[in-house]
């Protein structure tokens, strides 16, 4: 491709206000699918190539801070302001249940199987609630100092591993309810994720990005970026990460050699959230700004709305947003 095509990103409007979480879900066999969540209190599912508006999950009664989509996108989870998480059926957007918390949700995430979806509450409590059966109490997972910002289901639904305004990150064990390892920052940690196939866990607070091995959760490689990052995630072959930063700029590393490949900035405001497709072809960001926006991975590559006219003599890429 040539050298001087530039990143034009496909800009997903309906928001009115910051876009604070997303999550694609896997490859179906209706291409895949993107779920945002949204101060504006109106989470909103999407396709995941194309940035097309599906639907939008009317009933939360405050700012959703929270949201996630399972492998088939059959099911959709959401915590809010209101002191709620949300289970949805992501084809109908039907409100299936409702879990009421004692403080506003940040996070919520499903087990690999979806039987299981985990919470993260301002009360400083994680809560595993079993979606067999909604009469059952959930478990609790007592030990954060602070707000937590963000939990992830990992190994099935074996662990937890949650990040905190205490400066921690903290593993816990489902089954004994015990905290495992417990990793303190410098810094607030601002964003976790696993890689698609378990097996690496990537990290980000202050400047820096971290690499560790999900098994040992020991340390594998570190990253200095320019700016402060508030969001990271991994490309599903881990080859790549990028990450988001609060002046606005999006960068791409390799993971190999440690080398900045790109960095441009595309939103009007901090941005608060980034992930790859399943298929690694776009990754998306969420932001201040009220935007979601769609990323070429591959920069002049035809895939999606994005088509390639003439590389060789225009270097235009044609895009409907």
């Amino acid at each position: 491709m040539a050298k001087n095509l530039r990143q034009i990103p496909i800009t997903c409007s309906g928001h009115t206000r910051p876009v604070v979480d997303l999550r694609f879900s896997d490859i179906t066999p209706h291409s895949y699918f993107i779920i945002s969540a949204c101060k504006d209190g109106l989470p909103m599912l999407r396709e995941g190539d194309t940035g097309d508006w599906v639907g939008t999950f009317v009933g939360h009664k405050g700012a959703v801070w929270g949201a996630t989509i399972n492998k088939d996108a059959t099911r959709a989870a959401t915590g809010a302001a209101d002191f709620t998480a949300k289970l949805w059926d992501a084809k109908s957007g039907t409100e299936i249940h409702s879990f009421s918390h004692r403080h506003i949700v940040k996070s919520v995430d499903f087990s690999s199987d979806t039987n299981y979806l985990v919470t993260g509450c301002n009360d400083k409590n994680l809560r595993l609630f079993d979606l067999e059966n909604y009469a059952t109490e959930p478990k609790v997972f007592t030990g954060h100092n602070s707000n937590i910002k963000k939990c992830i289901l990992v190994d099935g639904c074996k662990k937890i591993i949650s990040i905190s305004d205490d400066k921690t990150l903290r593993v816990w064990d489902t089954v004994s309810n015990c905290q495992t390892t417990l990793l303190t920052f410098d810094d607030i940690p601002t964003s976790i994720e696993q890689s698609r196939d378990g097996q690496l866990l990537i990290l980000s607070h202050g400047n820096s990005v971290e690499l560790y091995d999900l098994n040992k959760m020991e340390k594998v490689k570190s990253y200095s970026i320019p700016s402060v990052i508030s969001a990271v995630s991994i490309s599903p072959d881990k080859s790549l990460f990028v990450c988001g930063s609060e002046n606005f700029t999006l960068y791409k590393y390799s993971i190999e050699t440690g080398a900045e490949i790109e960095s441009f900035k595309g939103h009007f405001g901090p941005v608060h959230c980034i992930q790859f497709s399943p298929d690694g072809e776009v990754y998306a960001s969420g932001s201040e700004d009220g935007t979601l926006r769609l990323w070429q991975n591959t920069i002049g590559k035809t895939y999606g709305l994005w088509k390639l006219i003439d590389s060789e003599e225009t270097n235009n890429i044609n895009t409907v947003s």
